[in-house]
């Protein structure tokens, strides 16, 4: 069984590197009505990273998930298989929500997880996920929200994340469902699909992260600053095959 230190990826981990990679070369949004993040069916199939997106492995986390580009019904996606593993893709982005509020994905799943447990952290595994990470912006921050920030700035490094939501697709909990992330409320997931009644379909999906995020904390969100798609089981030591379809923001 993984030992509880290596699942601090699930929540915290994922956006921290996420936001320590965003720099002056990262892609912004421009006045069009749609902005695509990842057009994975303009990809060639063989290839295991699309164009502007990286692996996110985990030290501590030696075996990793696959991620592959393949043809699926004449249209490249990218094809995930997890093993007892545990790794990501992920863009490093800078997206206004306000401009851009609507995300839109589709997604497959091959099984859910027998062990799966949104509120566990030894059940925080996934066949699939989305995470939209958020940086801190200063002037919309409170005091004390910049205080907590600062200290979590000395204690975990100058890129520790601010916000992220995750959308998943569950296996025993309830679609429709928000729940802080069992490692850090710093991270709000949502439960999108869940249980087995749409395994082997794609499913599209839309939703308004704008509206998400103030639901989740409460607040006007900042500037998106990355996105990562994951499907990992190293905690519930099972499998998943998951696969991805594009994922665009929509205004």
């Amino acid at each position: 069984m993984a030992h509880p230190h290596t699942r601090i990826k699930s929540g915290l981990l994922v956006s921290l590197l996420l936001i320590s990679m965003v720099g002056p070369d990262d892609i912004l949004a421009q006045s069009s009505d749609t902005f695509p993040v990842g057009q994975f069916s303009i990809e060639k199939a063989g290839e295991q990273l699309p164009h502007g997106w990286q692996s996110l492995n985990f030290s501590g986390i030696k075996q990793h998930t696959d991620y592959l580009l393949v043809e699926d019904n004449g249209t490249t996606v990218i094809k995930a298989v997890s093993h007892q593993s545990a790794s990501g893709l992920l863009r490093a982005i800078s997206i206004d929500p306000v401009e851009y509020p609507v995300i839109q994905w589709r997604w497959k799943v091959n099984n859910v997880l027998q062990k799966g447990d949104v509120s566990h952290k030894n059940g925080d595994d996934y066949p699939a996920r989305i995470y939209i990470t958020f940086a801190l912006d200063p002037d919309k921050a409170s005091y004390l929200q910049r205080l907590q920030y600062k200290a979590a700035q000395l204690i975990k490094g100058k890129d520790v994340p601010y916000r992220a939501i995750s959308y998943i697709w569950g296996s025993h909990s309830q679609a429709g469902t928000m729940i802080a992330n069992p490692y850090t409320d710093h991270v709000m997931m949502f439960v999108v699909e869940a249980g087995d009644k749409k395994l082997g379909q794609w499913v599209t999906e839309r939703r308004n992260v704008y509206e998400d995020y103030r639901k989740a904390f409460g607040e006007e969100p900042s500037m998106i600053s990355g996105v990562a798609v994951m499907t990992d089981t190293d905690n519930t030591e099972e499998s998943a095959v998951a696969w991805y379809g594009d994922i665009v923001f929509r205004k």
